[in-house]
Formats: C-alpha cells, structure tokens, sequence
C-alpha cells in the first residue's frame, strides 16, 4: 500500500511518511470498511525517532519545572479541545461507545495536569554522613528517552500514561502507538505539539502489526533509549522484558489481568451487583481490570445471581454510532471467537449461561456464567471480552483461596458491611491494587497503578511514576580537608 496516510510520523518536530512511503489500513471492526490509513515505520524511522528524542533530551532536561509545567497544562487543554476527533476516532478504530472515549479523555487530561503538579515535587534529600566535612546528597535526575508503548483499550488514557510522568520528568519520549488505534494515539501526539514541545522531545512512531517486533525491538535497541514502558499482553510484555534486559534497561510493565471480587456473606447484594456489573461489562470487559472472577460465598450466591443476572440481561449492547445502549463493539472478531470458545468450553463442563451467550458479531451481549470451576478455560484465561465467571464458594477462607489460584495479580475487590474485615481479606489477596466495596474498574493518576506476578512490574501514577522515571544519584560535596589511611 503506498497512497497517502492519514496519520504520519512525527518524528523530531517534523511530522513525515514511513521510509518508502509505506502504510497499513485499520479497520472498522463495525463496518468492515478502512477507519485509519496510517504511516508503516520500519527500522529506520524508530532509529531517527530515537535519534530525534535524543538530541532533544539535554534541552528539555534542562528546563525549569514550571516550564515543564506550562506546557503540560498547555497539553491538557489541546487533549481537551479535540474531544470531538478523539470521539471519532475511538468509535472508528476500537468501536468505542461516544461514553467511553469522552471518559477516557476526562481521566487523561488529569493525567497530564497530575503529572504538571508534579515538576517541583521531584525532589531529592540531604542523607546525614558519618565522614565530618560532607554533604550527601541524594538527587532526581532525568533518565534520557524514555519508549512509551501504548495499547489499543484505552487508548487515551493509556497512551496519554505512557508519556505524561516521563515529560513532566525531563525525559524526551517516543510514542509507540498501538497498531488497532493510530489516529487516536497520533491525536495524543498532536495535542502536545500544539502546546508547543520543543522539537523531538515527543515523537509518534506508527507501524502495521506485522512489522511490531522489529520495530519496538530497533526502538528497545537503541541507545538513548534508557526506560520502556509497555501495557499490553503478558505473553508481549515477556518479549519486551527479555530484549530489554540484554541492554540492562528498565521496564515498567502493566500486563494482563484476572481480577477477582469477593462478595462476603455479610455483603451489601445490590452494592456489589451494581459494582461487578460495572467492573465486567465497562467497555465490553475490555479493560485490565475488569472485573473477570466473580467469587461469592455460598450463603449468599444464589441471592446474588439472581440480582446480577437480572443486572446484565438490562445492559444492552448496540452500535455505539448510534450512542443508545451501555454496551458497544467489541474490537475484533477475535474476541468474539475467543470470548465464545470460553462460553462453548465452561457450558459443556457443566456451568450455566444466566445471561448472553454465543454470538455472530461484534455486537457481544452481556454473558454471565455460573458454576465456574478450575476445569473451564473461562477459570485461568483472561477472557478480554463482556463476558464473566461466577465461582461459588464455601466461606470466606475459601473465597480468599480461589481469588490468589491465579498467575494474575492486578486488581481485586472485597464487599462486606465490617470494613475492619474487608481490610483483612484485602490484605491477604496477592494483587498490586485492591478495593473494598468498590469495583476492579477504578484509576486516579495520582495512585501507583501497577500488578504483581503475570500483571507485570513497576507502578504509574504519582510519586511512584517518578520513582520510575527518574535516576536516583548520591552526590557529595567536601567541605574539610580530608584524612586518608594511605
């Protein structure tokens, strides 16, 4: 394919085609028609983006914090005014309902204006020394390039994640965008040129699926790089690690997820209703923390299921162009068979579908299936789709069991009226983040957002982002004449 791309490069303040001209085409998963013509980089566009970003980390590291401030703010406000083409673009790439991408917009935006609070809170500390005469210093400083890769769910929250902390940090960065939404990441990228960045401190690469791993790999590579962050898959999220870890660079990964909600035989029904239905269904379950495992204890289950049930069977799903229902597409018909296999797989072994079921199309209704057990695939696997497995249990020791039987540890709920109680299970539950008597679904940018096990490493969000994309250096200074052994 070699037409013009609608969305191009923008690679050291110069937005250009691939080498070659190359492109690819995203398509609609409603319509079947092409939603974004998008510029194919190869290997020699993530080079000169990694090159780019490096000639212009020394400026922008050395820019005062409330002039990094400045033009995040700046950022905020240009995410904002383009509401109506980030709406667009999400319905036209991910089949995104109209709610979805203005809320992804709303979080974003105050993702970026988090991340402006937070330029003169990159502090650093005066560290008492046993040698008289010196002064330590522990001090923050910029890493260099940092790779933000960006995936296709949320994808301005999370493309605005993958950069935010960084800039607010004095790093230059490289917005890998995700092959499924390239016009609403290059959206991202457009906004932070219009606040006017200098040149080459963000970047957008965009590349067809094929081309991936070479791709993030040359980015991986090369040497300005000196940070990866990558939410995305587990299986990808290993791949990453492994290339990164031959070069000795960190990486912060946000990968997969099977949380758990625990309802306790004490637990408000139509609280915890209202909140798994939220946490499973929310942009067709299509978000790390949906709610996957819906663990209740025997005494009040089949009160619950029918509450719950009763809950998915009003939600909707329809065109999300049309805007009239809660539930829109889902990405692909890859998740339709796949969310399918799960409901074909857990039925046949015995479990039963309160709601939804197998579907021709995109248009996924809301599934509900009891009677989970650890022979179903729907038990392990992330399913990524509007589907979620109800799994009874004898108590709450039991309860606490079945919601750590998972390489998984992301997100995790626990509904009970005794607070004291809801704060020991949630301690006991393996999981980097865990509410009680709230849903899976819950982000604030100035929280340390990240999982544990097979959800990945590091945390965004706050003081912890800085944590991650900053260097931590111990400097003296001698203010005595010294006094050595030799």
């Amino acid at each position: 394919m070699a037409s013009e791309a609608s969305v191009m490069l923008s690679i050291g303040g110069d937005t250009r085609p691939a080498s070659g001209g190359r492109t690819y085409a995203r398509i609609n998963p409603m319509t079947g028609e092409v939603a974004t013509e998008a510029a194919a980089a190869g290997v020699e566009d993530a080079n000169a983006a990694a090159d780019a970003a490096g000639r212009a980390f020394p400026g922008w590291a050395a820019t005062g914090p409330n002039a990094r401030r400045a033009l995040l703010i700046k950022a905020a406000d240009a995410l904002e005014s383009r509401a109506g083409d980030f709406v667009a673009a999400m319905m036209s790439e991910i089949g995104a309902t109209e709610g979805w991408a203005r809320f992804n917009l709303m979080l974003a935006a105050g993702m970026v204006r988090e991340a402006a609070a937070i330029t003169t809170q990159i502090g650093g500390e005066v560290i008492p020394s046993d040698k008289p005469g010196c002064l330590a210093m522990a001090l923050r400083e910029p890493v260099g390039v940092v790779l933000g890769i960006a995936p296709w769910n949320a994808p301005i929250i999370l493309g605005v994640r993958a950069i935010a902390v960084p800039l607010a940090c004095g790093n230059a960065v490289i917005l890998k965008a995700s092959e499924t939404c390239p016009k609403t990441h290059a959206l991202i990228a457009e906004s932070f040129e219009a606040a006017g960045f200098p040149a080459g401190v963000v970047n957008l690469v965009t590349n067809a699926p094929e081309d991936a791993g070479e791709v993030v790999g040359a980015l991986i590579d090369h040497p300005a790089v000196r940070r990866i962050n990558f939410t995305g898959s587990t299986a990808v999220g290993k791949i990453i690690a492994k290339r990164a870890a031959e070069h000795l660079k960190p990486v912060l990964l946000e990968l997969g997820g099977k949380a758990p909600l625990i309802v306790l035989d004490d637990a408000d029904l139509d609280e915890a209703v209202k909140a798994a239905a939220f946490g499973a269904f929310m942009n067709q379950g299509q978000i790390c923390m949906s709610t996957e495992r819906i663990i209740v204890v025997d005494a009040v289950a089949d009160a619950f299921a029918e509450k719950f049930a009763a809950k998915a069977r009003s939600m909707a799903t329809g065109d999300p162009r049309d805007g009239t229902t809660p539930l829109g597409a889902v990405v692909d018909r890859k998740t339709v068979d796949h969310v399918n296999s799960l409901i074909e797989d857990a039925t046949a072994k015995g479990a039963t579908a309160l709601s939804g079921g197998v579907t021709d199309n995109v248009l996924m209704a809301a599934t509900v299936i009891d009677g989970v057990t650890d022979a179903m695939k729907l038990y392990r696997d992330e399913s990524f789709g509007p589907i979620v497995a109800m799994i009874r249990a004898r108590d709450e020791e039991d309860a606490i069991r079945l919601a750590n039987d998972t390489e998984y540890g992301l997100s995790a709920a626990v509904f009970t009226r005794d607070a004291a109680r809801g704060l020991r299970v949630a301690r006991r539950i393996k999981s980097g983040i865990c509410h009680v008597n709230g849903p899976t679904v819950h982000d604030e940018p100035q929280m340390p957002f990240g999982g544990v096990g097979a959800s990945g490493y590091g945390r965004f969000g706050g003081k912890a982002g800085i944590d991650q994309f900053t260097e931590l250096r111990w400097i003296t200074i001698e203010t005595e004449p010294g006094h050595f052994p030799i």
